[in-house]
């Protein structure tokens, strides 16, 4: 089946660290892969997104993550934190063929 995993839980950080969130996934075609992330009191929304391998995804708050198919993993990273980053961050996946989807949540 697709899935997604994070491997991190709750992490703490001070503003200027940098940030790293694991997110692996298993699929058995190629599909397309999401960061969502939902700030207190809001709803998710799209973060950033990668449509096939080897894209980066960029979001306009400095967030990136590369699709990479030979590690099956789509990390985000961001070089230096703020305060107002704090958030749950989500990867997620969609099958483009079967239209199924599934994610992961990671708390920051």
């Amino acid at each position: 089946g697709n899935s997604v995993v994070q491997t991190e839980g709750e992490v703490l950080l001070s503003e200027g660290d940098s940030l790293t969130v694991n997110c692996s996934y298993e699929s058995t075609g190629y599909p397309s892969l999401f960061w969502y992330v939902q700030y207190p009191g809001k709803g998710p929304e799209l973060l950033l997104k990668a449509m096939k391998g080897n894209d980066k995804g960029r979001s306009n708050k400095d967030f990136e993550a590369i699709y990479r198919t030979e590690t099956t993993s789509f990390h985000l990273e961001k070089g230096s934190v703020q305060e107002s980053d704090s958030a749950v961050y989500f990867c997620a996946l969609s099958d483009t063929v079967t239209g199924t989807a599934g994610g992961a949540e990671h708390k920051l």
